[in-house]
C-alpha cells in the first residue's frame, strides 16, 4: 500500500500538516486490523520514500515517529500478532531514529500472524545498488554469474512472494520507485480516497475486487 493524501487531508480539514501525519499514523492500525481479520499474511506499507527526505516535512516525520512510537505500539490490540521489518536505506537517517526503527523490529521477530513491512528512507533504484553491493562483496575474487535466483536472495523481500494487490490512496496514479521489482502482475488499485480517510468499507471492497480478476501472467 503507498499511503498517500496526509498532508492533503490536513488542508481540507483545516488542521495542522502534523495531525494529518498523526491520523495517518493511527490509520495503520485500522488497516492491520483489517489485514488480520482478512488473513493477509503480508503487508507493506511505503512510510517513507529515499526522495521524501529531502523535503522539509520529513523532519515533522522523524517528530512524530519519536514522540509516538510507544504509544502506537502500547495502544495495539494485535500487537503480540505481528512482526515488523524495516526495508530501505538506514544511512543517512537520525541515530535516534535508527534506534527506534531497530527496536521496533527487535519487539516484534517472534510474531507470525502478519508480516507487517515498512519501507522507510525506500527506492527501488536505491534498493537495486544494495543488492548489486551485497553480491560484490559476497562474491569477492570469485566468478560471478548473475541469474534470477541470486538477485531474488539480495531482495529487501526476498523470504516472501511478490504482492498479488498493491493499492495507491490520495488520486494519483504512479508507482513513486515503490517495489518496482516485484510488481511484475501486481494488480493495481487507485483510489482518490486520502490515506487517513480509507475505511473498511472500502478496502474490503478492494480486496472483492481484486478477487473476481482473472489473472493472466505474460500479455
Amino acid at each position: 500500500m503507498i499511503m498517500d493524501g496526509n498532508k492533503r487531508w490536513s488542508k481540507l480539514n483545516n488542521v495542522d500538516v502534523k495531525d494529518g501525519y498523526l491520523k495517518g499514523l493511527y490509520k495503520i492500525k485500522d488497516i492491520v486490523k483489517i489485514c488480520i481479520e482478512e488473513n493477509i499474511q503480508h503487508l507493506t506499507l511505503y512510510a517513507l520514500s529515499s526522495e521524501n527526505t529531502k523535503r522539509p516535512s520529513v523532519s515533522l516525520i522523524f517528530e512524530i515517529l519519536t514522540d509516538e512510537y510507544k504509544h502506537f505500539f502500547e495502544d495495539l490490540d494485535f500487537k503480540n500478532d505481528v512482526k515488523v521489518k524495516i526495508i530501505g536505506e538506514k544511512k543517512g537517517l537520525p541515530h535516534n531514529v535508527l534506534n527506534i526503527l531497530t527496536n521496533i523490529e527487535k519487539q516484534t521477530k517472534e510474531n507470525n500472524k502478519l508480516n507487517l513491512n515498512i519501507a522507510f528512507n525506500y527506492g527501488t533504484n536505491k534498493e537495486l545498488l544494495t543488492m548489486i553491493n551485497n553480491i560484490i562483496d559476497l562474491h569477492k575474487n570469485k566468478k560471478i554469474i548473475i541469474n534470477e535466483t541470486l538477485l531474488q536472495e539480495q531482495m529487501y523481500l526476498s523470504n516472501i512472494p511478490d504482492p498479488d494487490l498493491l493499492i495507491r490512496t490520495g488520486g494519483f496514479q504512479r508507482l513513486s520507485n515503490f517495489l518496482l521489482l516485484k510488481l511484475s502482475y501486481t494488480e493495481l488499485f487507485f483510489t482518490k480516497t486520502l490515506w487517513p480517510d480509507l475505511d473498511k468499507k472500502e478496502l474490503l471492497q478492494i480486496f472483492e475486487n481484486y478477487r473476481n480478476i482473472k489473472r493472466n501472467y505474460g500479455l
